[in-house]
């Protein structure tokens, strides 16, 4: 328990599945949580379940492709809760499923537009703030398919791999500035999302989900909650000799 306590953390996308899942673990070990999201409702939820609990959070609104918006944001975190200690760049979107040469500027700007340029807006308005508080920690979601490729979901993959040496880029900037900046990469995860996929699947969820968990060696897809864990270990003071790294958090998968 309190295990980063007294810090002050900012979650993208923190509304539903994995980032859902990291809001409330911070929040349980006792930093300030800054939920932000586009969905409203969803986010005030997740809220209201840390404030149940005990815990301390607010929800902002925040569209990570305008740089205002996260400037403003940001500066409205700084101001309510007194600092910004860590920043977890989740929000992101997985994009059109099609070959490369039929993906449109249009399908493959959406994705880059959050998935990469929001990661480098965020973190460009979170670096002032860690540099004032003396440190920080920085953790970037990227994927499995940032480590490796596959046959599928060009611009998502694209991303994922920017994202992974986006971290590396700049945890050498600012280690400088004790701020160290990691990131995650995820195998699957049985998130609202991968579920409601499941659903729509012409096999069946079941049928689905079985052959999610045939691509780990370790038998099963993941939870949120198993990311969620490796993201607070990076949040905390228990890292502090671990910048530039990638976390895999994957079952396996990439071991192969």
């Amino acid at each position: 328990m309190n295990r980063v306590e007294g810090k002050v953390a900012i979650v993208t996308g923190g509304a539903l599945g994995i980032g859902r899942a990291i809001c409330l673990l911070l929040a349980k070990e006792g930093a300030k949580v800054a939920v932000t999201d586009v969905l409203d409702r969803e986010s005030k939820g997740v809220v209201d379940e840390i404030k149940t609990a005990g815990g301390i959070a607010e929800y902002w609104h925040l569209d990570v492709t305008k740089e205002k918006e996260v400037k403003k944001v940001f500066a409205d975190v700084a101001h309510k809760f007194g600092k910004i200690d860590v920043l977890v760049n989740n929000a992101g979107i997985a994009g059109v499923n099609k070959p490369t040469h039929e993906v449109t500027e249009e399908e493959w700007d959406k994705v880059t537009n959050v998935n990469v340029k929001g990661v480098f807006f965020c973190t460009k308005h979170a670096i002032p703030y860690m540099q004032k508080a003396g440190g920080g920690s920085i953790i970037n979601l990227s994927s499995i398919y940032g480590l490796v490729g596959a046959p599928d979901i060009p611009p998502y993959h694209a991303s994922k791999g920017a994202v992974r040496l986006m971290s590396k880029t700049d945890a050498l900037l600012y280690a400088k500035d004790n701020i160290r900046v990691n990131s995650v990469h995820p195998g699957y995860i049985w998130t609202p999302l991968v579920e409601d996929l499941g659903r729509r699947s012409p096999q069946g969820i079941e049928a689905f989900r079985k052959q999610l968990d045939s691509l780990h060696p370790i038998g099963h897809v993941g939870e949120p909650e198993d990311i969620a864990y490796g993201v607070l270990y990076l949040a905390s003071d228990e890292s502090k000799f671990v910048t530039g790294s990638e976390l895999v958090i994957d079952g396996g998968y990439t071991a192969r």
